[in-house]
């Protein structure tokens, strides 16, 4: 008995492993499931026959799903691990920076070092598959191929019209920008201090400009105004699909064309109508919603020639300052010239990516501006102020002005004046109880038109 108590325990002895413990865990989940569920399956057989365990409709609950889901995920870790050791991950931090890019993971965690990154990149990589990083790459490449393909500049041949047309063009717009200069010159050496009291006397009579007249014109909101070239008409259009002409100052109605079935865009009079051009001879431009636009003179109130080849709405017309070219935008894309002395299309430009809301002409008749809400090109100024609807800067059409003031129509109510340079607020046309749709300037300088959705159109002259 003692002998026994005093002899040493026996020691046991270690056990070393060698390689991965992976298969010896297999044996000892799957033989733990088997062990488990037939345990627990004789406990419940056990527990029905002492009366512990009532199942009125005699159905037992097996465990054996729950061990099979716990098994099948532990089964799947042991794979995403395997799959993991295989991959292959850059030691370089910016490269692996750049898969985590790539893949749409951060690039970086809060306290993370380089290696725990790598270490993240490859457990993505082991759930995601490792062509994933390819693929990515791939597609980031064929989309910077498609990037350049269409910053690529293209060429095609156009008519020898456009050819003949631009020729023109060069002998019209190049004297007049000659006497530009020269008269930019000439101000250039007039004395500062005679410049600023013309401003500050353009500026007091901007700010005591007030309400003259007010016209209901139209059963619709009164979509456009415009002055004729000697400043004693007014055409309006409506989304009546009316366009009307009224005398000024007085407003009285002159006539009513009648042709667009639809809201119309823009009625705009040709340079030198009433003052050069016969009344018979095409004075006005229109367009409208459905793609129309239709050629009118001052004797008749029908059209006297339509414009066909849009497919969509035309939402602006503009002459060029010639008279002979007119330009037309649409919501198609793009713009188109016109020749009315051959009386055919020249250009139809394509560039931008939504519809084409408006176009320009410069005064020399050298460019051409067009926009749309998306974006805008050369000369277009409504950028410089927000929730802007119509804007008309008068550059050289009015001696009085010279360019010193910007007019604005907006979504408020009102009409605003801002001076140049700066662009300060001058003075606000309040008096419409819609929103003002359009804005104009006559070309003597001595009064602005605007005109609203309430259905008038209104006429501000200074005091």
């Amino acid at each position: 008995m003692l002998d026994e108590e005093d002899s040493a325990p026996a020691v046991k002895k270690s056990r070393v492993f060698y390689g991965s413990l992976e298969e010896k865990e297999r044996q000892r989940i799957t033989m733990e499931t088997a062990s488990g569920a037939a345990a627990g399956s004789d406990a419940l057989k056990a527990g029905i026959r002492a009366g512990n365990i009532n199942i009125s409709s005699g159905e037992t609950m097996e465990m054996e799903e729950r061990v099979s889901e716990r098994q099948l995920e532990a089964l799947a870790e042991f794979e995403r691990r395997r799959r993991a050791r295989q991959i292959t991950v850059s030691t370089d931090d910016a490269e692996v920076k750049a898969g985590l890019r790539a893949l749409g993971e951060p690039i970086t965690l809060f306290g993370e070092g380089p290696a725990d990154r790598r270490e993240r990149l490859r457990s993505v990589l082991s759930v995601v598959g490792p062509d994933a990083l390819k693929r990515s790459r791939k597609d980031e490449e064929r989309a910077k191929r498609s990037r350049d393909e269409c910053l690529q500049t293209w060429y095609h041949e156009g008519p020898a019209s456009l050819k003949e047309a631009r020729l023109w063009l060069a002998r019209y717009s190049l004297p007049r920008a000659m006497r530009r200069l020269e008269a930019a010159r000439a101000l250039k050496e007039v004395a500062e201090a005679t410049k600023t009291i013309r401003q500050q006397e353009l500026h007091k009579s901007l700010r005591n400009l007030n309400n003259f007249c007010s016209q209901i014109g139209d059963d619709r909101p009164i979509s456009f105004c415009h002055f004729s070239p000697d400043s004693k008409m007014l055409a309006t259009a409506s989304w009546s699909g009316l366009c009307k002409l009224w005398s000024v100052p007085d407003c009285a109605l002159i006539r009513t064309l009648r042709g667009h079935n639809t809201n119309v865009g823009a009625v705009v009079f040709r340079p030198q109508a009433g003052v050069s051009l016969d009344r018979s001879d095409v004075s006005l431009a229109s367009c409208a919603a459905d793609g129309t636009v239709k050629l009118w003179n001052l004797e008749s109130d029908e059209p006297v020639a339509d414009i066909e080849g849009h497919g969509d709405r035309v939402s602006r017309v503009s002459w060029h300052p010639s008279g002979r070219f007119l330009g037309t935008t649409c919501y198609d894309h793009s713009w188109r010239l016109w020749d009315l002395q051959l009386q055919e299309e020249i250009l139809h430009q394509e560039g931008h990516s939504k519809g084409v809301h408006d176009i320009s002409f410069h005064p020399d008749g050298s460019l051409a501006a067009t926009g749309n809400p998306a974006n805008h090109t050369t000369f277009e100024l409504t950028s410089c102020v927000s929730d802007i609807t119509s804007c008309v800067f008068n550059l050289t059409s009015s001696a009085a002005t010279d360019g010193h003031f910007l007019l604005t129509g907006a979504y408020d109510n009102t009409a605003k004046i801002w001076s140049h340079p700066g662009w300060m607020p001058l003075k606000t046309l309040a008096g419409h109880e819609g929103k003002v749709m359009g804005v104009d300037v006559s070309p003597d300088g001595k009064l602005i038109a605007t005109c609203s959705y309430d259905r008038t159109f209104k006429l501000w002259l200074s005091e």
